[in-house]
């Protein structure tokens, strides 16, 4: 299969991603995957036939490559069910039959079209807030994801509404300066829905395409979360109607299970409609990505696949499983 399949956008016909934008993919899976194939060569090594010895070794190997206990299960029955169908199985087609599993997996829950960075054309502006606990990646996602839309067009302004924080207010202006778009601030232990107020006020009089508002990162109790980005909600809905139009969670790709507690958390406090999980270029736990969107049935937008400026991805999952087998 091509590495660059085509899609169709509005009006013309382009390569998910260059070239160069594949490299850096490949490149940010290499240590989950070196990783796994070396536990999968000894998972199978002097075996021909895929049996149960073979199937519980792939089960421990992708229960270590942070894929999760209930998504491996998953993936075990479905070879399971093959190796049934299919009487005799061999170690060399299991490559093969892991990708084809993984990838449907992934379908099941990323079901959009994996496209540039686009936005609807019937919502202006479009609003995102971010939510995620402090350290995973979240305010460089937002400057990341900035760069992209305005790259690609689009006008772009951001809201610092983590004011608990000084740092995260003036790390989120950092990143503002350097896209060159503008940002709405107040100062530390200001009320956060009263910037996010502001923000989209501004927007509407710049007539700003796309809003990102940055949250508090405290993973404090449930309630006091949920009760916190519920009044940011409702306050930015008395300016513009059915904000916001995604709720982000940002994870640390890097931190394994970690990330599944994560989004367990920040899933009970608010309704999260889209995942970016971050740092997949400096670890070995790639495989949460597929756990992740397993279980939370929650697509995955965008990866974070290296530190520079360019190297946040939309999360094409057919690219993902192509990068990660071959």
């Amino acid at each position: 299969m091509s590495f660059f399949k085509k899609i169709f956008s509005s009006n013309k016909s382009e390569p998910v991603l260059t070239e160069q934008e594949k490299q850096v993919l490949d490149k940010g899976l290499e240590k989950t995957k070196t990783s796994f194939f070396s536990k999968l060569t000894k998972a199978v090594a002097g075996k021909s036939k895929v049996d149960d010895e073979v199937l519980d070794n792939l089960e421990e190997v992708l229960i270590s490559s942070d894929v999760g206990v209930n998504t491996t299960l998953k993936i075990i029955q479905r070879i399971e069910k093959r190796v049934s169908q299919d009487k005799y199985l061999g170690t060399d087609e299991l490559n093969l039959i892991l990708r084809e599993e993984i990838g449907a997996l992934l379908s099941e829950t990323n079901t959009g079209n994996d496209s540039e960075f686009i936005l609807p054309k019937d919502i202006k502006p479009y609003v995102i807030m971010v939510v995620g606990v402090n350290g995973v990646g979240k305010t460089t996602t937002i400057g990341k994801l900035a760069y992209q839309f305005k790259k690609a067009g689009f006008n772009v302004v951001l809201g610092a509404a983590d004011t608990f924080r000084a740092a995260a207010i003036d790390q989120l202006q950092i990143w503002a300066d350097r896209v060159g778009v503008p940002m709405v601030r107040q100062q530390m232990g200001s009320d956060p829905a009263s910037v996010a107020f502001d923000t989209l006020q501004s927007a509407v009089a710049q007539n700003a395409d796309v809003v990102i508002i940055d949250t508090a990162g405290r993973l404090h109790n449930k309630v006091g979360l949920m009760n916190e980005l519920t009044k940011v909600k409702n306050v930015m809905q008395k300016v513009v109607p059915n904000t916001p139009n995604d709720v982000m969670l940002v994870l640390d790709g890097s931190t394994g299970q970690n990330a599944f507690e994560q989004a367990k958390q920040f899933t009970a406090a608010t309704e999260v409609s889209c995942l970016a999980v971050t740092k997949l270029d400096g670890t070995a736990k790639g495989g949460v990505v597929i756990g992740i969107s397993d279980q939370f049935q929650i697509p995955v937008k965008y990866i974070g696949v290296g530190e520079g400026i360019e190297d946040l991805q939309v999360f094409n999952k057919t690219e993902f499983v192509d990068s990660f087998f071959n």
